[in-house]
């Protein structure tokens, strides 16, 4: 495995992070047992995966919990959120207070390295700012939160609406940020504001399922021409992202490639719930970034896309 430090945090971290989320939620929605879940935690340890994610929201906190009951707490960079919303009306400070306290206990440990706001929508920011940041300040005080962090809502906010306004607060230290193949504005609208201020960027939906079902993706693709954001020539609708397979044994690979090799991303995460494709994530993590000439003509094709997430 490789690492990177973490942005202003000079947290060390792999460049794989073990997502807890996603669609198998560690396998938890694709009926895995729980002994099966905490056995792929322990696999991405193994593998030199150091940075691990997951939330309240997941369902996978004493999952994780359990994974790393017997490692060495300094060995791993833990993250966690917890949403801002509940029950249709926004959490106060108080509340997310309680929520670390619980997220803590599932997870076995007195602190977490990141504490992230889960899927901020744009509505929600000015009450982020204004009612949580002062709770996480005095979480961090307390020294039980090392780092605040903000996620997005990708697939409602594909155009990074919350996010291009929150890394212009100083409040925030780590983001987590949707960024493929298929929707890049990120690269105009984020990252060069964390770059400026040494945020740690944390890559979310690299691959999700237009980059992993053919027919998916042949779907997108055809909405997006037909909304005039790629060009009908540019590449073939039955088999859109074909020319990638010369330098790459699958989409996935490619996609994880493309994702590492962005300037700014420190970070690229990986929920599974499958040990075979947490290995096989691992394995094109590693792999040198994809050849210029391919990573230029995806930036070309995908340059004014930013209304899908790719899920």
């Amino acid at each position: 495995m490789e690492y990177v430090t973490l942005g202003r945090t000079g947290l060390k971290v792999s460049v794989l992070g073990l997502g807890g989320g996603g669609h198998s939620r560690l396998g938890q929605r694709t009926g895995a047992s729980p002994e099966q879940s905490v056995a792929i935690v322990r696999r991405a340890l193994e593998l030199g995966v150091n940075f691990v994610d997951t939330a309240e929201a997941y369902g996978t906190e004493e999952l994780v919990g359990e994974a790393l009951r017997e490692t060495r707490r300094d060995q791993v960079v833990l993250s966690t959120k917890k949403s801002v919303g509940r029950d249709g009306r926004l959490i106060s400070g108080a509340e997310l207070e309680r929520g670390l306290e619980a997220s803590l206990a599932r997870l076995r440990t007195d602190y977490v390295d990141v504490y992230h706001l889960h899927g901020v929508r744009p509505e929600q920011y000015d009450h982020a700012l204004a009612e949580l940041v002062p709770a996480m300040l005095k979480l961090r005080d307390e020294g039980k939160i090392r780092f605040l962090g903000i996620t997005e809502a990708f697939v409602s906010d594909t155009g990074h609406e919350m996010m291009a306004r929150a890394v212009r607060d100083d409040c925030w230290d780590v983001v987590m940020v949707g960024f493929n193949i298929l929707n890049q504005s990120a690269r105009e609208r984020v990252l060069p504001e964390t770059m400026r201020r040494n945020i740690g960027v944390l890559c979310m939906f690299a691959v999700r399922d237009a980059l992993s079902r053919p027919e998916k993706l042949r779907q997108t693709v055809a909405e997006l021409v037909e909304q005039g954001l790629v060009d009908r020539g540019a590449l073939d609708p039955q088999d859109p992202l074909g020319f990638v397979l010369e330098a790459a044994p699958s989409l996935p690979d490619a996609a994880y490639r493309f994702c590492r090799a962005e300037p700014g991303v420190h970070v690229v995460l990986s929920g599974t719930g499958n040990i075979a494709h947490l290995e096989q994530n691992a394995a094109s993590i590693l792999r040198p970034p994809l050849p210029e000439d391919i990573r230029r003509r995806l930036i070309d094709i995908f340059q004014r896309v930013d209304s899908v997430s790719g899920q």
